[in-house]
């Protein structure tokens, strides 16, 4: 069953800005339905929602009112896919660190070495706890990392670049990015050895 939103979003509307506001009052109802439908958790949904409302006002408040509702959709739908690639690339990171032996070298790159078709013992409903828990375990110790390696750690595995793209923004060569990265992940999956969290 879907229901409504648990409070109203319009407490981002601007009183100068009537269009707008008649216009997201509009579709606030629809864009927490289509949103729930794509994410199945309410709170998530709520997010998304809230943030295409601000996106719009910010970026495209000033806009014509007609052409509001296409740039309404092509924002949620945007916030949508970016919910399900950061729920990806998180979920890789724990199949990412349990694919390392202590013999890599620091100049490999964790990518070419993840198996394609590899498994976990994450990908069953009794393991979605666990998993979120050794998330959350990854996520407080990449704030840890050398500033260089967390960089790269994040680019390449959170923004999803590739070497070329990370090296130009890093301002590096290409072997440091796999070397930032290689002894990124190494560390981190030490960590999650030491604290028994088996991968």
């Amino acid at each position: 069953m879907v229901h409504d939103p648990p409070f109203s979003i319009r407490i981002f509307f601007l009183a100068s800005r009537p269009q707008l506001s008649d216009f997201l009052a509009s579709v606030e109802r629809r864009a927490y339905k289509q949103a729930l439908f794509a994410v199945r958790d309410e709170d998530t949904a709520l997010d998304i929602v809230q943030d295409t409302m601000l996106k719009l006002s910010e970026k495209y408040g000033g806009r014509p009112a007609e052409e509001l509702p296409l740039l309404f959709q092509r924002i949620l739908q945007n916030t949508i896919r970016d919910f399900y690639r950061r729920q990806k690339v998180r979920s890789m990171w724990t199949t990412l660190l349990s694919s390392f032996s202590s013999g890599d070298d620091d100049d490999s790159d964790p990518l070419e070495t993840l198996p394609t078709d590899s498994t976990s013992r994450f990908g069953n409903p009794h393991g979605s706890l666990e998993q979120s828990q050794v998330l959350a375990i990854i996520e407080k110790e990449v704030e840890k990392l050398p500033a260089r390696q967390r960089e790269a750690f994040l680019l390449r595995y959170w923004e999803d670049m590739d070497i070329a793209e990370t090296a130009l923004a890093m301002g590096c060569s290409e072997g440091s990015v796999k070397t930032h990265c290689s002894r990124a992940t190494h560390t981190l999956a030490a960590v999650l050895k030491a604290k028994g969290v088996e991968l």
